[in-house]
This record gives structure tokens, C-alpha cells and sequence, in this order.
């Protein structure tokens, strides 16, 4: 049986389409376009903080991100050795400013203010020699990954793509750049989207958590239900917020004192009710939890978030 290929669709004149082969993400094709969006708001965050500056784009596959990054940076210049993507690129994008390079990223050394690699180092072999390049062209990369924990099957370990040597929880990640750089990394917040009072609480997360210190995810999107599965929830009938620190998992009154210790501040000083017993505060909490719709009622959709804090949303 013939596997489907899925190819980009309307491309300017004069631009080739590139096939999507599982190696990279591409926009225009719409069976993609999951997983392109989680590429894009990673890129437009980081946008937000490059203004002004010169900046690699390491592995920029079709091009997109580096014309968002562009968008803002005195200068961008995306390196990929792919000669398909690098023309397509090339033909595709052009603005003041930006450009590309074909070239191996181990070998692309020109001096920048900021390298980005985004979501690539899952497809490098020693990513620690990687990292010690980037670390002599620029002092500041911002580098992603996907989490296994919601890129894999419920289930498996891996995702099964075969461009990826090693996929990544979060302390695995963390300890692949410990000496070469600073790692940042979110503790995850999973809620119910359609609970009036679980939004409310999302909203006040995002209002409050001005270290970005959690990122949201809603059960009713891809990443917050693989979530759930992981740790043995239904996702379909969960009766608790999570939070996801790495391989920890916060549940019941656990997770909402989690929230509160994690915003800092004087926030911080409500962690102090983990001094009530489980076994008063556990049950307490989920008969809210299971009651959520009737006491505080249920939206006709799912919340959404603002232009502006997509990119803390999974």
C-alpha cells in the first residue's frame, strides 16, 4: 500500500512546494498544521525579544520562522543544509534584512546577538558539541524541543519519527545544556477549557505569573489530554487540574498549591495550607472539581486566549 505525501499547497509563482517528510514542519499543508502552529508561537515569542538584534536562525528548514523573526531583528540570517528547503526559502521569503545560507549548522560560525534552534536538537546526534558552537557564535540561544511526554503516543516512549535521535523529557533537556547554557523550562498547567472556573482560573495564572513560570495546556487540546494519559487520567472526565513539573505530577489540592507557590510573592504564602492533611483537603477538592459545571457553570466553548498570551499556551 502506497503512503500519502502530502505536499505544500499554493505557493507563490516561482516557489517550489517541499513534500512533508516527518524531518521538518511546513505551513500550507493542512494535515500539518497542528504541529506548524506549535513551531510558529514558539518563533513569535521569541520575536517579541530580538527586536533590533542579529540573529541566527540554525536549522531553518522552510523558512517561515526566520521571516517572523525578521519581522523584528536589525538582521536574521537562516542556515539549513537542505538544498530543497534552502531554495524554497530563498524564493519565498524576502524582506530587508533577511537572508540564507546553505551550510551545515555545525560549520555556519558568523558572530550574532542571539542563535535560535527550534525544535532540532532532538534530530542532533551530540547536541553538548552543538551547543559549546552556538556558545562561540552568540551569548544568548533560544533553543526548543517537544516534550515526549506529549509528542509520543499514550503508551510509548518514543514518537516513532525517525529523523529524531533522542526525544526529551524536561530533566533530560534540562541536563543536555546545563554547563553550555541557561535552561529555562515551564512547569505545565492542565485545565478544563469549558469549566467557567477552571478559565477564570487560567486567566488569573497568566494575569499573576509574571516570571512565566507556568505554562497552560486545556484537556480538550492534544497536549493537555496526552498529558492526562501519561499519569493514568482519563482525560475525558479528569475531576482534577494537573500541574507537570518534568516526571512530578501535582493533582487534587496538590496542584492548586503548587499554582500558588509557583507564582512567588506573597501568592507563595497560601502553599503554606500543605500543612492540612490529604485527607481533608483531597476530598474537599474534588467534590468541587466534580461539581464544577453545576456550581459555577459550563461554556458553550472552549476558552481562548488572547493574541498576546498564545505562547504561553501549549
Amino acid at each position: 500500500m502506497n503512503a500519502t505525501v502530502y505536499v505544500q499547497r499554493d505557493q507563490p509563482p516561482g516557489v517550489p512546494p517541499l513534500e512533508l517528510t516527518g524531518e521538518r514542519t511546513l505551513p500550507d499543508v493542512p494535515e500539518e498544521n497542528y504541529w506548524f502552529q506549535r513551531h510558529l508561537v514558539v518563533y513569535e515569542w521569541i520575536r517579541r525579544r530580538v527586536g533590533g538584534l542579529r540573529v541566527i536562525d540554525m536549522a531553518c528548514g522552510e523558512g517561515y520562522g526566520s521571516d517572523v523573526l525578521s519581522r523584528s531583528a536589525a538582521s536574521v540570517v537562516g542556515v539549513d543544509a537542505n538544498p530543497e528547503a534552502h531554495e524554497h526559502a530563498r524564493a519565498r521569503y524576502s524582506r530587508p534584512g533577511l537572508r540564507f545560507e546553505r551550510n551545515m549548522i555545525q560549520l555556519f560560525a558568523e558572530p550574532a546577538d542571539a542563535v535560535v534552534f527550534l525544535q532540532t536538537i532532538e534530530h542532533v546526534q551530540d547536541p553538548g558539541e552543538l551547543l559549546e558552537h552556538f556558545k562561540r557564535i552568540s551569548d544568548v540561544a533560544y533553543i526548543s524541543t517537544p516534550n515526549v511526554l506529549t509528542l509520543a503516543p499514550p503508551g510509548a516512549e518514543r514518537s516513532g519519527n525517525p529523523w529524531h535521535v533522542h526525544e526529551y523529557r524536561a530533566h533530560e533537556f534540562r541536563a543536555v545544556g546545563q554547563e553550555c547554557v541557561e535552561v529555562l523550562t515551564s512547569e505545565i498547567v492542565v485545565f478544563d477549557a469549558m469549566c467557567v472556573l477552571c478559565s477564570a482560573n487560567a486567566q488569573f495564572i497568566l494575569k499573576h505569573d509574571r516570571n512565566h513560570h507556568f505554562r497552560l495546556a486545556s484537556m480538550q487540546n492534544e497536549a493537555g489530554a496526552n498529558l492526562y494519559r501519561r499519569f493514568g487520567i482519563d482525560p475525558a472526565d479528569p475531576e482534577s487540574i494537573i500541574v507537570v513539573d518534568g516526571e512530578k505530577l501535582y493533582r487534587d489540592s496538590d496542584a492548586v498549591l503548587a499554582i500558588y507557590y509557583g507564582l512567588g510573592g506573597l501568592w507563595k504564602l497560601i502553599a503554606v495550607g500543605k500543612i492540612v492533611p490529604h485527607f481533608i483537603r483531597d476530598p474537599l477538592y474534588r467534590w468541587v472539581a466534580r461539581n464544577r459545571y453545576r456550581l459555577f457553570g459550563r461554556r458553550e466553548t472552549c476558552w481562548m486566549p488572547s493574541p498576546e498570551q498564545a505562547d504561553r499556551i501549549l
